[in-house]
């Protein structure tokens, strides 16, 4: 018998029923978590072949993109003023060092940030962790700057269980421990006791937990692991006893204790139902810094330097919107092109930002197009100072050294400045670029380090870096023409940055013996 027209409408209707909710949720914005770790060392991941466990971080990235080619910034402050602005620290003034606690400035309030456009974006914006972006005053805060909720500390450091920070005055002439743990603006007490690792996570997981799955999320973890100091609960050093040094030993620990944190963000996030519309994002801030357990064998460097070892980041995607899951990029992708990727992935606006040096890479990183980045500044700064000894190395000698270069002909750039530039498969570096040793693989006891064999610095050095990824052909003298070239665009990026912001400390950060790190301005 032939259906009546009321019958087809019936039909439609149900159909309609069935299909609309699945074409309003194939058209939601996917939520998205970011997680950044700290001072995590490119051999101190278990797919870079470390004899430290983090099967979390494998299965995730096995299952998702890893991003083989990925730089950071050499440090902290540095690495988080780009991925929330977009653009090289030479344009926001940031260019030296990292915030210091009593020093007063913070990421320009002009330039607008991530959170805030994804906030534009009809997304809810959450914050846990390591801000050390300045707080010098209540507008350079989380929550003035486009988080809806922050919980977590503002300045670089601390002690894992009490959450203090100390640090120096200098015009004081003394040195104040103090809390530094907030819950939105509010000081945070009731904490002391709790593992930081463990704390932050759980504060990630009950932000997922109460998540509207119609609503978008943004939420953007900044662990306070693997930074010093080295402490984590004993259950998760034991499995290391293998590891004969101690302070590489402990930050095994911490490194596997981060691994689990990791492991229940995304386990949260699969029990809440939000997986299967979620992009998750997993980057390091900065190189290992050898110093304290961290390991960035076989790269050359460590934190603090332009080195492989202090700019090549441990990084990967991972989610079910992956055009390729389970694939390995070699596409050049550096952490300022986050805020155009997530923000465009977002359906959110970049048109009335400051221009961006990012480039939007989700093509390059779901679907394995070629990157649109073909040069990286991995930065100008001619006031550097690493502060800390390089084995092997006189610094004295190492500094006059390099520093001894002066403009080269033609260039306009002076070379004594620390600096340096990726362009395709080139690097080349100028000034002091910080430790440049070859730190030996944990465990081999020196061997392989080269320390006693190295070439001397020179004022300028190139390397091809697809070739030589540990940067030991120094290749200057055989290609004159690139080095003149690089040293042009050197030059042309120097033109174009902002004064260097680094102001001297102001006495009135003391937050006096029984407060807490924050605003005083």
């Amino acid at each position: 018998m032939a259906l009546q027209t009321s019958d087809h409408r019936t039909i439609i209707r149900a159909v309609l029923f069935l299909i609309f909710p699945l074409m309003l949720a194939a058209k939601q914005p996917p939520h998205i978590v970011f997680i950044l770790a700290d001072d995590f060392g490119w051999h101190d991941v278990g797919y870079h072949g470390s004899e430290i466990k983090t099967p979390h971080l494998d299965k995730l990235s096995a299952t998702g993109v890893r991003l083989e080619n990925y730089y950071v910034q050499p440090l902290c402050t540095p690495s988080r003023n780009q991925l929330m602005t977009g653009r090289y620290q030479i344009h926001t003034g940031m260019q030296h060092q990292i915030i210091w606690p009593c020093q007063p400035y913070c990421v320009p309030l002009d330039e607008k940030l991530l959170p805030q456009l994804m906030k534009e974006a009809g997304y809810g914006t959450h914050m846990v962790g390591k801000w050390h972006l300045g707080m010098y005053k209540k507008d350079c805060l989380p929550t003035r700057r486009g988080f809806d909720t922050y919980f977590g500390y503002l300045t670089g450091s601390e002690d894992y269980f009490t959450h203090v920070r100390c640090s120096p005055i200098p015009p004081l002439n003394l040195t104040r421990c103090a809390l530094d743990l907030r819950d939105g603006e509010e000081v945070a007490t009731e904490y002391k006791g709790v593992y930081s690792t463990e704390l932050l996570a759980q504060r990630a997981v009950g932000i997922i937990a109460k998540q509207d799955p119609a609503k978008p999320l943004f939420l953007y973890v900044a662990l306070q692991a693997v930074h010093a100091p080295l402490q984590v609960p004993q259950r998760y050093v034991a499995p290391y006893s293998f590891i004969k040094d101690r302070d590489r030993r402990q930050y095994a620990g911490m490194v596997s204790a981060m691994d689990e944190a990791v492991g229940n963000i995304s386990l949260a996030l699969q029990e809440s139902g939000l997986w299967g519309n979620t992009v998750l994002v997993f980057s390091t801030d900065n190189g290992g810094q050898t110093l304290c357990g961290g390991s960035n064998w076989p790269l050359r460097g460590r934190k603090w330097s332009l080195w492989e070892g202090g700019v090549r980041g441990v990084g990967f995607v991972t989610g079910p919107l992956l055009k390729q899951p389970g694939t390995v990029s070699h596409g050049l992708i550096h952490i300022s092109d986050w805020l155009p990727t997530l923000v465009g992935l977002a359906g959110g606006r970049i048109n009335d930002t400051k221009p961006l040096d990012g480039f939007n890479v989700w093509n390059t990183i779901s679907k394995g197009f070629a990157s649109p980045r073909l040069e990286l500044l991995h930065n100008i700064d001619p006031l550097y100072d690493d502060i800390a000894p390089c084995p092997g190395r006189d610094r004295r000698l190492t500094l006059a050294a390099v520093v001894s270069g002066g403009s080269r002909a033609n260039s306009g750039f002076n070379v004594s400045i620390h600096a340096a530039i990726r362009s395709s498969n080139w690097k080349l570096l100028t000034g002091y670029p910080g430790c440049d040793i070859w730190f030996p693989r944990p465990g081999k006891n020196g061997s392989g380090s080269g320390v006693s064999n190295m070439d001397p610095l020179k004022p300028v050095m190139l390397f091809d870096i697809e070739k030589d990824p540990e940067e030991r052909n120094e290749v200057s003298d055989q290609f004159p023409t690139v080095v003149d070239f690089l040293l042009g665009r050197l030059h042309h990026h120097q033109r174009t940055a902002l004064p260097i912001t680094f102001p001297d400390n102001d006495p009135r950060c003391d937050p006096g013996p029984a407060g807490a790190w924050g605003p005083w301005a």
